[in-house]
């Protein structure tokens, strides 16, 4: 065993495989999930809005490394790296049991098999680097840290990107609050991600004996530089003053989704409710969620949308309105419609980034989707760059819903200056997992994306989080969840040189990241390989 990874008593045979550790794998794995989104908080906004946990994720990381330290044979780590990602997984969105059983009407048993599956499947990526990192390792403390960071890096983007990428829940998010924040104008959620595991890796190493050792010291300051730094770098990412004020007004309906798309309740309910408050608004900007109206334009009463279209026609509101636009001769669009006095068409934003299952199919999967019950499942895909909505001084950039899991693709609005976005939207309906913690995980999410980008980040949802955000990641006001309400608020528009995450990811998706984790892991494989005693 190299001796910067001498073992406790803890520390099984390599002919064994460590039970006990991977028992602990599995309870880290839970507490990583939380760490985006404490599950019993709260305090703070009204409504239940659980707060991230940055020094939890680092110490349940911590337990994983520790473990892959104790073993000598590869394939050992692969399984403790499966079984902690894939604990991790399934803690993070269980929820989408909710979608597929309670509203998808998937038998539970196939709804619990399918969810386990998915994580089952994700888990693979951080088993394969896991045991890239037990073979690689080498025997000095920096080595393995800096081996450990890159490889749960690539893990990371491979989740994020591979099979049109799901990352929700990525390790980075926790620190939406953490002293990590201030990295993130500068190497997004994925680099903070890769520091916040070089520090779990630092705690795993540096126990026992080792701990007295000058390395542990050198990195203890070099941490401390490092958060004293972060700390300071968002005033340094964006030297601009806010534009003035904009009045807006956020619509959150709380129509179940058990009735949102029924006929005789929810679809009535949904259109009487959103006219009224779209007739009555008297705020600059008035933003209704995803779907708000549950039916195609053709299919609404006669004379309801052209009602609308006349009330924004003049005057000085606009409306951005969430609704699904086609045919079944054109196809199908989740889409934003804005409604601008003085413009002969409405401006439209079709949604780009589609979630597999819920609004496209993957080839050989239609029999899983004809198991459900989803309207509107298979949807077109929209451009990924498409302009803003011009008003009021600023420069509206419409996502929907999953899209803001994306940095990289909201960044692609940035690589022309001039045009950049100054106020990010996201019209959302989460009612799908019911009254869960996925709507306090995607508050996080959106929260990253404006510290990533430094723009305000408006939410208009069905049953929340409804709220605004400004430009450092902070909830400014927001809406109680499961409740029926309109969020009247001011909000800054900022007009500024895109942060430097904005341009490198805007021209170059996440490449550099990429590359930066292969050439350590190349490295890595190039070192001669060292007796392991």
């Amino acid at each position: 065993m190299p001796a910067s990874y001498s073992s406790y008593s803890l520390y099984e045979s390599p002919r064994r495989f460590p039970w006990l550790w991977a028992c602990m794998a599995i309870l880290a794995g839970v507490l990583q999930a939380w760490s985006l989104a404490w599950p019993w908080q709260t305090d703070g906004f009204p409504g239940r809005y659980g707060q991230p946990l940055w020094w939890l994720q680092i110490l349940s990381l911590a337990v994983l490394p520790a473990a892959l330290t104790r073993v000598q044979r590869a394939w050992h780590g692969v399984l403790i790296g499966w079984i902690f990602a894939c604990a991790w997984l399934c803690a993070t969105f269980w929820w989408l049991f909710i979608s597929m059983h309670t509203y998808g009407g998937l038998p539970a048993p196939l709804a619990v098999l399918a969810v386990f599956a998915l994580a089952a499947f994700l888990a693979l990526y951080y088993a394969a680097v896991c045991g890239l990192f037990v073979a690689w390792r080498g025997e000095r403390l920096a080595g393995a840290v800096l081996l450990f960071a890159a490889l749960w890096l690539l893990a990371e983007l491979a989740r994020g990107q591979w099979w049109t990428g799901f990352p929700w829940g990525a390790g980075g998010y926790a620190h939406v609050d953490g002293p990590l924040a201030g990295l993130a104008p500068w190497i997004g959620v994925y680099g903070i991600g890769a520091v916040a595991s070089a520090g779990a890796m630092w705690l795993a190493g540096l126990r026992g004996a080792h701990a007295a050792r000058w390395p542990g010291y050198v990195a203890l300051v070099v941490v401390a530089v490092v958060v004293g730094l972060a700390q300071r770098l968002p005033q340094a990412s964006v030297a601009a003053t806010p534009n003035p004020p904009v009045s807006v007004a956020l619509l959150q309906g709380n129509i179940s989704q058990g009735e949102k798309f029924q006929a005789s309740s929810g679809i009535p309910m949904a259109l009487a409710w959103y006219a009224q408050q779209l007739q009555q608004s008297q705020a600059d900007m008035v933003i209704a969620p995803e779907t708000a109206i549950p039916v195609l334009l053709q299919q609404t009463p006669h004379g309801y949308w052209q009602d609308l279209q006349q009330r924004f026609a003049s005057g000085q509101q606009a409306a951005l309105i969430g609704v699904p636009l086609g045919d079944f001769e054109q196809g199908y669009t989740n889409s934003m419609l804005g409604l601008v006095p003085g413009s002969a068409e409405a401006y439209r934003y079709d949604k780009h980034h589609l979630v597999p299952f819920g609004e496209f199919i993957p080839p050989m999967f239609r029999w899983f989707t004809d198991l459900m019950q989803i309207p509107l499942g298979d949807f077109n895909r929209g451009g990924m760059s498409q302009p803003s909505l011009g008003w009021a001084g600023e420069r509206w950039a419409p996502n929907i819903c999953y899209e803001d899991l994306f940095g990289e693709e909201l960044a692609s609005r940035f690589v022309d200056s001039a045009q950049s976005p100054t106020i990010l939207v996201n019209a959302s309906n989460i009612a799908w997992f019911g009254n869960s913690i996925a709507i306090d995980q995607h508050l996080q999410i959106s929260r990253m994306r404006s510290l990533e980008l430094a723009r305000p980040m408006i939410r208009a949802t069905n049953t929340g989080a409804t709220a605004v955000i400004d430009r450092d990641g902070r909830v400014q006001q927001a809406l109680p969840h499961q409740s029926r309400g309109v969020l009247l608020a001011q909000v800054q528009g900022v007009d500024a040189t895109p942060t430097w995450f904005a341009q490198w990811a805007g021209r170059w998706g996440l490449w550099p990241l990429w590359g930066l984790g292969l050439l350590v892991l190349l490295l890595a494989w190039m070192r001669p390989r060292q007796r392991r005693g």
